[in-house]
């Protein structure tokens, strides 16, 4: 676990499902991808913490705030960002990698830290596991994320491009 004074980063739980689907669709509305979310708690439930689950997740929390007497912001506090990532394997180092699918913090608890320590709680996770990389990919308009990374000590690989199939083009790959 992870704290600071005003957040803490836990590993995600069956209970956090709702606000993880929360913070992924305001990430979809961030990134003006919103019409491919097409996931929900289920689906994210099963790939979680289901049988073979393929991937896990942080989930950061604002610490409870007193109100009255009574605390605000749920028995956790209010979820205001998170990590999902899994395992991946590079050929060239045989060894396996970690890889960061999703990163989100939102914008009211940027600037904060909070997205440097998700970044340094998964590169302590790699670093345990014994993973020879930790990466991800960022899209190539989002120049306030390139900063932030590169000056994390992060390379943005330039000769790198995403190749992907889905839907339709995958379905059609698939039958030859």
């Amino acid at each position: 676990m992870t704290e600071s004074p005003a957040t803490t980063i836990t590993a995600a739980s069956p209970a956090d499902l709702p606000d993880l689907m929360r913070l992924i669709r305001a990430l979809a509305v961030y990134e003006k991808l919103e019409h491919l979310v097409v996931a929900d708690e289920a689906a994210l439930n099963a790939a979680l913490f289901g049988a073979g689950a393929n991937c896990e997740a942080l989930i950061a929390r604002t610490a409870p705030v007193p109100h009255g007497g009574a605390e605000t912001g749920g028995p956790s506090g209010e979820a205001v960002g998170f990590a999902l990532y899994f395992h991946n394997f590079s050929t060239f180092l045989g060894r396996k990698g970690l890889y960061l699918e999703d990163l989100f913090v939102v914008p009211e608890r940027r600037g904060a830290g909070l997205g440097r320590a998700l970044l340094q709680r998964l590169a302590a996770i790699a670093v345990e596991r014994g993973c020879g990389r930790f990466e991800w990919t960022v899209l190539d308009w989002n120049t306030p994320a390139i900063g932030f990374y590169e000056a994390m000590g992060a390379q943005v690989l330039p000769d790198w491009r995403i190749v992907r199939v889905t839907g339709e083009s995958l379905q059609r790959m698939a039958a030859g």
